[in-house]
């Protein structure tokens, strides 16, 4: 098996919470949309359903992430790099599709920042932990 590092510092845990938990939200708020009634939908606004799929979708990886992030596997920080490439090109394709006149939501411009910014924050420093203390154990 390969590890990230010797030890779980609180920096590891941390991010394994935070992406535990934006994952269950993420999964939650894209459910609701997805498979909830009418009213939910319409309270979405004006969604684009294929970046919604996509995120619903991506809820489930950040839960893989934070699992191997939280057991220090290496393959977690691949796996944050590859959420943070695919979101950020979902992040494209939104704005090319918004900026061709689309409807859209604000909050949507919000999310998929956040969304990007986050997993390229944890891929650096777990590819950084990655190149620093890989092992076998």
């Amino acid at each position: 098996m390969t590890t990230l590092t010797p030890q779980r510092g609180i920096g590891i845990w941390a991010m394994s919470l935070v992406a535990a938990g934006f994952g269950l939200l993420t999964i939650k708020e894209g459910g609701t949309i997805l498979f909830g009634d009418q009213a939910a939908r319409d309270a979405a606004g004006n969604y684009m359903p294929s970046v919604v799929w996509f995120n619903f979708l991506a809820g489930f990886a950040y839960l893989a992430a934070a699992v191997g992030l939280v057991r220090q596997r290496a393959w977690a920080a691949r796996l944050a790099l590859g959420i943070a490439a695919t979101t950020g090109m979902m992040f494209l394709y939104f704005s090319l599709l918004a900026f061709s006149g689309i409807p859209y939501e604000l909050r949507t411009v919000a999310a998929m920042t956040l969304r990007t910014t986050l997993w390229a924050g944890i891929a650096w420093v777990t590819s950084h932990q990655a190149v620093r203390g890989e092992r076998t154990g």
